[in-house]
């Protein structure tokens, strides 16, 4: 009987299904036939003979697979004489064999089994099953040897096949070597002797009469002797035409003779036997039913890579005939159109309106707090505009960086892009005039019109003040340009989502109807950096380069004020370059102080070949300067006194505030005309009025600047009074010729004064004149410290050793002359 809710054989219960489904095996399918069986085993018993199908499943099978082995398990329960002769003993065929293992020799020792054990079927058919539910790995096992056995059985063939394989290599690498040929033939002939024909006929190998046995033999187990009987049909393909023929032919080969090189069709004797094939049966029979289907695609395959070819080819000469690359991207042209229906407008993508993506942000900004923070406003409002408008507000139209050059105007607006990750439009303003009349216009025209497709956006004018300084009735188009740009920042249209940003360092030249409200709106300045920014600056420069422990950036911060950013950076970046020049591994306070001398005072100018009366006469002029500047009150400390040449000067004393100043005193700016007068002094009280150089000129230039700014612009002058009076071209009319005179006298007039003091000065120290002199020719060079130790006395420092010597400049030119004396063959 069946268990209730198995689902096996209802002729073979289940535990004969448990050998009939599949062999894939889960954990869980084994468990459930498992506990089947041992319900089974407790109290229900079996009907039928022991005979039963040899599968053995581990999972439960579907319906269709069930319905199989059902029928299997019918055949297997009918009697002997029932069956017929196909169902009598089903084949392992019918089964696939990766779901079973079968064993015939397990089958017979079960048949026996059972037949020994049919006297005493009451053992009941539960122990039988259950030794045929544990014999299924021992078929396993069976089935497994079985394979090794195979694969024992097939090694004497694959020796062999090595064997032959070698001897062809050997018969192959001497083809006159008939021995090898016969070796290599013997073997071939136990496994193909149609290969020995074609090898032989093939006329590539020597012969002899061993050869010719082989080939005999080859020709008689195949058959083919037949075809070289007397009278034989040609059409079979055979390359003699007589058995004798064939006799004669070997018999030639195996001397040596002509025939064993002839090839077949080579001569009357070996004719090339063809046989043609009627090729209408091919064509019948070559298309099918199918054949039309793929002409249809080949067809379409063509026409559409044609269709492609033409459709690139139009778009590329729309692009270069004048459509621009806004039709072949199918962005759409501008709506402004001249007359007759030319656009004017630029396309989307054209390359001089570009939008960038600035990468910058806030942290890359140092030394200009203030206007960052007023800046992040405008990027508060790109982010988030509902944030301003829903109580009424409305964004800057356009803001205006002002400062210094190298204050980092430029930096703030990709920064603020950046923040914002709006895109940004750069142009500067001198790109926008040409010599054509009317291309500034277009140009801004342009400009806008791919800046309003991009809103929100912002568009940076770098040095506004080319294009929007004052309109001047002698330059008509600069005027187009600028009402253009007045227009497109407030005009009729509106213009919403495009922030203009623009940076000048001229402020003043710009046109008032450019820096109203409603265009300009905000003005941000940008200034020099104090000390805090410049530390922030030299930290974020040197970062990123290897310095050693000598390195303070505070104490660097505080010896370059007036350094802008640029100025800072390019410090920095001129010590890197010394290092690497150098071959020193690592910044250097030394290497940053000798940049930050290159910036001050400019490149040294050692190859410069100086007489010894004009080195000392520098010696002399720079000492008057130190020694003035070190008694003058309101003076800058001395950074570095030199006779080193640096740039178009042959020496230099250089002065820097220890501290950052915003405005200078009259005692300050007194002090600075008696440094400059210092130079001429000496030189006038060592070597005599007569022989006062032309090396003061530009330090009384800077004198007589300085004093006519105190008399004319800071009124520091008791004869004029605190007036301010503009003395510039334009304002000459304002001033009368008697202000022109008493300036001009007032100016004298202080100039002498300072003069007087220093001459009064050096004369009473002319002791220590001599002595700073005298430093500065072994030295060369000194800072302010080692000046002050050459005056107290306490200097000790090892002279410099001059790399060419006076005599050895005049005993090399003496030696140029020589040789250009001389006649030259």
């Amino acid at each position: 009987m069946q268990l209730e809710g198995s689902a096996g054989c209802v002729h073979c219960g289940p535990a004969q299904f448990l050998k009939q489904a599949p062999q894939r095996v889960f954990r869980s399918s084994t468990l459930h036939a498992a506990r089947s069986f041992s319900q089974q085993s407790r109290g229900h018993a079996f009907t039928g003979n022991n005979r039963h199908c040899n599968r053995f499943v581990f999972s439960v099978p579907g319906q269709q697979s069930i319905r199989k082995q059902n029928k299997l398990c019918q055949a297997a329960q009918q009697p002997d004489s029932e069956r017929s002769p196909t169902s009598s003993s089903p084949s392992a065929s019918s089964i696939p064999s990766s779901h079973s293992y079968v064993d015939d020799s397990r089958q017979a020792s079960n048949a026996a089994a059972s037949t020994s054990a049919s006297p005493s079927s009451e053992a009941g058919p539960d122990e039988s099953s259950f030794r045929q539910f544990l014999s299924q790995p021992v078929k396993a096992i069976a089935a497994f040897l079985q394979r090794i056995a195979n694969f024992v059985k097939s090694f004497p063939a694959y020796i062999q096949r090595e064997k032959l394989q070698r001897l062809h290599k050997k018969a192959l690498d001497e083809p006159t070597n008939a021995e090898r040929s016969q070796a290599y033939l013997s073997e071939l002939n136990k496994r193909d002797s149609a290969a020995v024909i074609r090898y032989v006929d093939s006329g590539s190998t020597a012969v002899n009469s061993a050869v010719i046995v082989e080939y005999l033999k080859a020709l008689v187990k195949t058959g083919t002797i037949a075809q070289f009987s007397d009278g034989g049909n040609v059409r079979d393909g055979g390359n003699h035409s007589s058995l004798a023929q064939l006799l004669t032919d070997l018999e030639k080969r195996a001397e040596g003779g002509a025939a064993a090189t002839e090839a077949v069709g080579s001569t009357i004797s070996r004719p090339l036997h063809v046989v043609l094939q009627d090729q209408s049966s091919k064509r019948a029979t070559a298309g099918g039913p199918l054949s039309w289907i793929t002409s249809l695609i080949i067809t379409t395959a063509s026409f559409l890579a044609l269709a492609m070819l033409f459709a690139l080819g139009a778009a590329t000469i729309r692009r270069y005939s004048g459509g621009g690359a806004g039709a072949l991207a199918g962005g759409p042209a501008a709506s402004i159109t001249g007359p007759g229906g030319t656009s004017y407008a630029p396309k989307e993508y054209n390359k001089e309106n570009m939008p960038e993506k600035s990468l910058k942000t806030f942290k890359d900004v140092k030394g200009c707090p203030e206007a960052k923070a007023e800046l992040e406003e405008i990027v508060e409002y790109l982010k988030h505009p509902d944030k301003f408008t829903k109580l009424g507000g409305k964004l800057p139209k356009g803001v205006l960086l002002t400062g210094p050059p190298g204050t980092g105007k430029t930096l703030l607006a990709k920064a603020v892009a950046g923040e914002a990750g709006v895109p940004f439009f750069y142009r500067a303003g001198s790109e926008f005039e040409e010599m054509f009349v009317g291309v500034g216009s277009r140009r801004v025209r342009s400009l806008f019109a791919a800046a309003k497709k991009k809103a929100p956006c912002i568009v940076f004018i770098d040095e506004i003040d080319a294009v929007g300084g004052s309109r001047k009735q002698w330059e008509n188009h600069t005027r187009k340009t600028l009402n253009q740009l007045l227009t497109e920042m407030d005009g009729f249209e509106a213009n919403e989502g495009v922030i203009v940003m623009a940076a000048t360092n001229l402020q003043e030249t710009l046109d008032p109807a450019l820096t109203r409200p409603g265009r300009f709106d905000r003005r941000v300045a940008v200034p020099m950096p104090d000390v805090r920014g410049r530390l922030e600056i030299l930290e974020h420069y040197l970062k990123d380069k290897p310095r050693d422990s000598t390195v303070n950036a505070a104490v660097l911060a505080r010896q370059t004020p007036g350094f802008s950013g640029a100025e800072l950076s390019n410090l920095v970046n001129e010590a890197a370059l010394l290092a690497a020049k150098t071959s020193k591994p690592k910044l250097s306070a030394e290497l940053l102080d000798s940049a930050r001398d290159k910036a001050l005072m400019g490149v040294e100018r050692r190859s410069l070949v100086q007489s010894a009366e004009a080195r000392k006469l520098t010696a002399y002029h720079e000492s008057g300067h130190a020694l003035v500047a070190m008694h003058s009150e309101g003076s800058d400390p001395i950074h570095k006194a030199t006779i080193v040449p640096r740039g178009h000067a042959l020496g230099m004393v250089s002065q820097v505030p220890d501290k950052d100043e915003f405005s200078q005193s009259k005692r300050q700016m007194m002090a600075r005309i008696d440094v400059c007068m210092g130079g001429k002094v000496a030189e006038e009280v060592i070597f005599g009025r007569d022989f006062v150089t032309s090396g003061a000129r530009s330090d009384l230039q800077q004198a007589t600047s300085l004093a006519r700014h105190m008399v004319t612009e800071c009124g520091m002058s008791d004869e004029l009074g605190p007036v301010y009076l503009n003395t510039d071209n334009r304002g000459q009319e304002a001033t009368s010729s008697d202000t022109h005179r008493r300036v001009d006298a007032e100016v004298t007039r202080m100039l002498r004064e300072a003069y007087s003091r220093v001459t009064t000065l050096l004369t009473d120290r002319e002791a220590d004149l001599h002595t700073l002199a005298r430093a500065l020719l072994e030295h060369e060079t000194l800072t302010g410290d080692e000046v002050q130790q050459v005056l107290d006395g306490t200097f000790s420092k090892v002279p410099v050793a001059r790399e060419v010597a006076e005599a050895e400049v005049e005993g090399l030119l003496a030696g140029h002359a020589q040789d250009a004396a001389q006649p030259r063959h």
